[in-house]
């Protein structure tokens, strides 16, 4: 598997269109606050539950927070769909896993962070081997149990910003009366 992307590796800079205006390294592009580009990928088992993970301590970004994606930061010239699976390949550690499904694209942003997310879901039912520098605790879990943690741990607020975009468009699709997002148009 290629190596972890790092604070010197190279990143694309984006607009709030994300088209690409320039490269940083990650490291500067998290200190300045300058947007890029992640994947996430909700990784589903035989039975249907969700893969839930808490992240180590030891990460740049939401050290030991709980999250329901795997995923990270899309490479210089990256594709969203060829990070998709390298994130999902590396994070579960697992080899041979299926393209990831793209289901929605949104802008993620606070005073800290931006950066455009692409998530994605993706069906393993082999073993995972989780990378130990990246996740110290997993489990498969069913969306009852899922949506009965997200009040009791710290969950990473991009993850659960995108679980929640997942949520309401599965409740209210695109284009459809009910759409709360339809208001603006």
């Amino acid at each position: 598997m290629p190596p972890r992307l790092d604070a010197d590796e190279m990143l694309d800079i984006v607009d709030e269109n994300d088209q690409v205006v320039g490269q940083a390294p990650r490291g500067e592009a998290y200190a300045r606050r300058m947007r890029h580009r992640c994947t996430f990928i909700l990784v589903r088992d035989a039975e249907d539950r969700i893969f839930v993970h808490r992240r180590t301590a030891q990460k740049l970004v939401f050290p030991a927070h709980y999250d329901m994606f795997v995923g990270g930061v899309v490479g210089a010239g990256e594709s969203y769909d060829r990070a998709a699976l390298r994130e999902a390949e590396e994070e579960l550690g697992v080899r041979g896993l299926p393209q990831p499904e793209p289901l929605l694209k949104f802008l993620y942003e606070t005073d800290e962070h931006t950066w455009w997310s692409a998530v994605y879901q993706v069906r393993w039912t082999g073993p995972v081997d989780p990378q130990a520098a990246e996740i110290d605790w997993y489990a498969f879990m069913a969306e009852e149990e899922l949506a009965r943690r997200l009040a009791q741990w710290p969950w990473t607020p991009d993850g659960l910003a995108a679980y929640r975009e997942l949520l309401e468009r599965r409740e209210f699709p695109e284009g459809s009366p009910e759409d709360p997002r339809a208001a603006g148009r």
